[in-house]
């Protein structure tokens, strides 16, 4: 029986008992990765579908499904395609926002909002093996963060981008706190392709999460390799 605190949807039961798969790696192993990562890649299931392949080969060191228009039947059976690419290519795969299915499908972890589960309660469903991501919007919330217990932030949107609709930029200040204040692994986000990864690079990131400018490039593969190597350089975030 599911408890109460666990979500169930499409009737669909949801462990996280440790009897749900799990991928290959463990927390000593993740951890070690998200330290040495530097391009993250989001996308929902079509961006998934045109772009992942490509991305993991031009060099993506994460991979974070984020479909908010999709039933739990239809994240459980992309995310196992997911996993099976990263696994492949060396990559680790997050879920957004969805603990229960994330350690449901064997993800090496999920990712959270501000306005989401808290990094605690979502530890506790994944298990301490597993990663927890968390956004962030401004310098305060960098720091509260770094502190939070989870396994990296994001910070950002450095500009406005349609994936945060209503979320104002904030430009690349927070960024530049990040680099001289965060201890913890973190990635600038927001509105970052081949024309503005430069100025975040300056100020401090090493490690970048990108969307449309490799889910929606004619060439994925080309461009995730353009905008890992354009991370070199970057002073340690």
């Amino acid at each position: 029986m599911v408890p109460p605190s666990q979500p169930r949807r499409n009737g669909l039961p949801l462990t996280t008992d440790g009897s749900a798969p799990a991928c290959e790696t463990v927390g000593v192993d993740r951890r070690a990765r998200l330290r040495d990562a530097r391009l993250y890649f989001v996308a929902d299931r079509g961006g998934m579908e045109h772009a992942l392949e490509g991305a993991l080969a031009g060099g993506v060191d994460l991979f974070q499904l984020r479909d908010k228009d999709a039933d739990d039947d239809e994240l459980l059976a992309a995310a196992a395609t997911a996993r099976s690419l990263c696994e492949a290519a060396g990559a680790l795969f997050l879920l957004n926002d969805r603990p229960d299915l994330a350690a449901a499908s064997g993800a090496d972890g999920v990712h959270v909002g501000q306005d989401d589960m808290p990094v605690a309660r979502a530890r506790k469903l994944v298990g301490d093996d597993a990663l927890v991501g968390l956004s962030t919007h401004s310098m305060q919330q960098a720091q509260a963060g770094g502190r939070s217990g989870a396994d990296y932030i994001a910070v950002g949107p450095v500009h406005a981008t349609p994936t945060k609709e209503g979320r104002p930029a904030i430009g690349v200040e927070p960024i530049a706190y990040a680099a001289a204040h965060v201890s913890v692994p973190w990635f600038a986000i927001g509105g970052l392709d081949a024309g503005t990864v430069g100025a975040v690079v300056k100020a401090g990131a090493r490690r970048i999460v990108v969307v449309r400018a490799i889910a929606h490039a004619d060439d994925p593969e080309a461009a995730a390799r353009a905008l890992r190597a354009a991370t070199n350089g970057g002073r340690r975030g």
